[in-house]
């Protein structure tokens, strides 16, 4: 194979050392899908764009610019785990929960943050910030206008900052219905820009999380200076930017793919919600991400979080699925389940559901008010000349 002086060229630029901050284009390709999955009704600057690797990255540069240790973020629950890691594992900063309940859809309410922020002050631990998801993992919403309003004034009263991830944004049913954060300060005149920052990665809107790409976004001069300064430690290669700037910039295919995407989410997202509902299984009201808020109370034997766990464990040995209980994300009441339901192909995911209904209906069969283990093999309960007993099923039991 001749190598051509064109190839060498191009090989060259992508070698050898690059502006810390981000390729130039790959950046503006940033913003361009950025302001493209949000319906075009804000406009991002690639001037504010700070690249690192991966949102871990983006929330951990943030805590360490907004936040010293011992210094707090007010987190809606329930919330991502991974904001443990990410924000307070090498920043010592503490993150305190604002307690959202089922019987208000777990919406995020003034009275709650008020609550906890004063529990924090009564503490004497000193709230720098208000971390929020939206939409959110692991409940599939996000927040309506008016409650981003309600959540900016709060953040402008007391003089924290804010800190919105939207990295599930292009997940939304209706792309429509979605308001960014970017988009309502605009209709908050008296909003303190310096307050506000974003956190966002095209790898769930996407599909390619191993690119390892994270944005923060940022209306602070001050803050990006940091950011910038700190971005060394968390590079994106040069090779992965010049591959996504030449994707997130073909604006053709990406008003083809995020339609197309919301599209089969929303199927595959109404049949489970549709099935489940078939043996008395209810979740969350949602229209956004990868997964569903499950309500399994009915199921535990007790109202606590042992009860959670001895179910959970029931549901990983019997039923051989991979569920997350509500505590893993602090949740405040036990009984809820995220379960994901965008990992898996059509055949995989019709085979998860018809366990979950075969273990119901089995159980509630045998008049047992509460769903326990059994000792029976899961195989052993399959009907005769069922096609779920292929040999090609039974291997992933």
């Amino acid at each position: 194979m001749t190598q051509t002086a064109v190839g060498a060229l191009g090989f060259k630029e992508t070698a050898i050392f690059q502006d810390y901050h981000g390729l130039p284009e790959f950046r503006t390709a940033v913003a361009n899908f950025m302001n493209r999955v949000r319906g075009n009704r804000v406009k991002f600057d690639p001037d504010r764009i700070v690249i690192s690797g991966g949102s871990t990255g983006a929330h951990e540069t943030l805590a360490f610019c907004l936040a010293n240790p011992g210094e707090a973020f007010l987190v809606p629950t329930p919330y991502d785990p991974a904001f443990d890691r990410d924000l307070r594992w090498r920043t010592g900063v503490k993150l305190v929960p604002v307690v959202c309940e089922s019987s208000m859809n777990f919406k995020i309410t003034g009275e709650a943050l008020e609550t906890a922020y004063k529990n924090a002050k009564r503490d004497n631990v000193k709230v720098k910030g208000l971390l929020i998801a939206n939409p959110s993992n692991p409940l599939g919403t996000f927040l309506d206008r008016e409650t981003l309003k309600d959540v900016v004034n709060f953040i402008n009263d007391k003089s924290i900052h804010l800190v919105c991830d939207e990295v599930y944004a292009g997940t939304v049913t209706n792309g429509d219905e979605f308001v960014s954060i970017a988009e309502a300060i605009k209709e908050e005149p008296e909003c303190n820009l310096d307050l506000i920052h974003l956190v966002y990665s095209p790898s769930k809107d996407m599909g390619f999380p191993e690119f390892g790409v994270g944005i923060m976004y940022s209306y602070n001069d001050r803050v990006l200076s940091v950011a910038r300064n700190m971005s060394s430690f968390g590079l994106v290669s040069i090779q992965a930017q010049h591959t996504l700037a030449s994707m997130l910039s073909d604006n053709k295919f990406i008003d083809a793919f995020i339609p197309e995407s919301r599209i089969r989410l929303a199927r595959r997202h109404d049949m489970f919600n549709r099935q489940l509902g078939q043996v008395g299984i209810g979740s969350l009201e949602s229209k956004a991400g990868l997964f569903l808020w499950v309500d399994l109370r009915q199921f535990l034997k007790e109202p606590t979080f042992e009860s959670e766990m001895t179910f959970w464990r029931i549901i990983i040995k019997e039923l051989k699925l991979t569920v997350s209980p509500g505590q893993s994300f602090h949740c405040s009441e036990p009984g809820w389940f995220r379960v994901c339901f965008a990992n898996t192909d059509d055949e995989t995911t019709l085979i998860a559901l018809w366990r979950i209904k075969l273990f119901v209906r089995r159980n509630r069969s045998l008049n047992n008010q509460h769903l326990r283990l059994s000792s029976r093999r899961f195989e052993d309960m399959l009907p005769p000349h069922s096609p779920l007993a292929s040999p090609l099923v039974l291997a992933r039991n």
